[in-house]
């Protein structure tokens, strides 16, 4: 059944008391996912997607570039604007539990050409973050090993020097990286363990949330015991004479930057289909993670710029930068191991996403068949799995990390103010259907949700725009050459 098909089933009493939408998929069993995920597992992988380059990775630097110790304020704002998309999540989840997450819902919602849209926008999100992520791995990798005596060749660990040439990066001149070899191998791998089945990656998931969580709370009392409060002077630095260099509008641009660290709680909305009673479970996971993870990043940013002056944050491990400071040796190595654990399952929960996303667009007619089959084996997309995978790999060995966070942040944007808007919709259109989650205070919620977007949207530099514009325009391309004309043949 496609979508829509499913959007009008979804849409009254008969559908939602359903246990499972097995049967309104009409798959045969060997072909459905295995429903092997609790409210646990299912907030463990919102944690799991959450707690990772945020604080490991783009803490300091938003402190000492655009927010100073106001960067609390910045991981509030970005917060607050993800705590109402979360909720707009819920309700579509509870209602609509398929496989797809914000593509099926805006769907059903707005219809074919705007689920393409944002389809082709979710690869941002899902496949150039986890790139993303796999770089920033890559340098707490080389940082680690250094550490212990032993140091990677710098060809091997730094982005292509052509590429860099070519966007005109910085640091372009007299770069002569060749490929990231940490970044690459470790999406191979995890690749591989997805591959293997849903269960058994949410079980290593599980075990390195708990690790990287023991070590985020010990960071925050120890560093919490050693805060010189006059690091805290002035609080909102005044600003440069430059839009986004301190002052308000700086702590926008920080909240536009930090955005990049909720990134992937709405990977819990993609498991539906692999979840226990998804209309209950769901919404358990995108709310209880996105708390969870919104405490510990205000607490670590506070710390932060309470230990250490927010200028000397500026360096790709800030959470050393606090060791140091509070004299604990033994402890930044646990750190770092900590980091690797937490960027592990970031790349781990956005690779999962991306394949499901991709499975509910073939299934569409969207996308080739391909990227629709099931593994009668482990019940997963294994061979888009894989596809995805060794692309995800390649980006990460040759594009710098900042060119691929910033493309991430607006594409994610986009598609959370397109689920607030498919929540409105959604009520105007069909007010009386039954939702076993409801966002309150609706409209206004979702709209302040559409506005908190675009806001943070309007704080990225006009060269991330024009890069999502011409994404766009290739993704519309690809839409009216292949997906249309593929979904009308299969009776769309």
């Amino acid at each position: 059944m496609k979508p829509q098909d499913i959007g009008e089933a979804a849409l009254n009493q008969s559908y939602l008391t359903r246990k499972t939408i097995d049967d309104v998929d009409g798959d045969a069993p060997h072909e459905t996912f295995r429903r092997s995920l609790g409210p646990f597992s299912l907030t463990a992988l919102g944690v799991g997607a959450i707690i990772g380059a945020g604080i490991f990775v783009l803490t300091g630097a938003a402190a000492a570039r655009y927010a100073g110790p106001a960067v609390v304020l910045s991981f509030a704002l970005a917060g607050f604007a993800c705590a109402i998309v979360a909720l707009c999540y819920a309700e579509l989840a509870a209602l609509i539990p398929v496989s797809g997450s914000t593509y099926s819902y805006v769907y059903i919602a707005l219809g074919e050409i705007f689920a393409w849209i944002i389809g082709w926008d979710l690869v941002l999100e899902y496949a150039m973050g986890a790139a993303t992520v796999a770089v920033g791995w890559s340098g707490y990798l080389t940082s680690l090993l250094s550490s212990l005596g032993l140091h990677l060749p710098p060809q091997l660990t730094a982005p292509s020097g052509a590429v860099l040439r070519l966007l005109d990066a910085p640091g372009a001149a007299g770069a002569s990286g060749l490929f990231n070899a940490p970044a690459a191998a470790v999406v191979l791998v995890i690749t591989g363990l997805l591959m293997l089945g849903t269960r058994e990656s949410a079980r290593v998931n599980n075990i390195m949330v708990g690790f990287k969580l023991a070590v985020v709370l010990v960071v925050i009392v120890a560093g919490g015991l050693h805060v010189v409060p006059a690091n805290w002077t002035p609080f909102l630095p005044e600003n440069a004479g430059e839009f986004g260099h301190f002052g308000w509008s700086g702590v926008l641009r920080g909240a536009a930057v930090v955005f990049f660290a909720y990134i992937g709680f709405d990977a819990v909305s993609t498991a539906a289909q692999e979840a226990h009673e998804p209309r209950r479970t769901i919404p358990i996971g995108l709310i209880a993670s996105l708390t969870i993870c919104t405490a510990l990043y205000i607490g670590v940013s506070a710390v932060l710029t309470g230990v250490v002056p927010f200028a000397k944050l500026d360096r790709p491990d800030p959470i050393s930068a606090v060791i140091d400071a509070i004299g604990l040796p033994w402890l930044a190595v646990v750190v770092k191991f900590a980091a690797l654990a937490g960027l592990t399952t970031v790349i781990l929960v956005l690779l999962f996403g991306q394949a499901r996303i991709m499975f509910a667009m073939a299934r569409d007619g969207l996308l080739p068949g391909f990227f629709g089959r099931i593994s009668a084996r482990s019940h997963t997309p294994a061979a888009s799995q894989g596809l995805i995978g060794a692309a995800v790999a390649l980006i990460a060995a040759v594009f710098p990390i900042d060119v691929l966070g910033e493309m991430v942040s607006i594409g994610t944007l986009a598609a959370f103010a397109l689920v607030c808007l498919a929540v409105m919709y959604l009520r105007h259109s069909h007010p009386e259907t039954p939702r076993p989650f409801r966002v309150p205070g609706s409209p206004a919620l979702p709209a302040l949700g559409v506005l908190s977007c675009l806001g943070l949207m309007a704080g990225l530099p006009w060269e991330t725009w024009a890069r999502l514009l011409v994404w766009l325009v290739l993704g519309m391309g690809v839409y009216f050459v292949f997906g249309h004309r593929n979904a009308a043949k299969i009776g769309r």
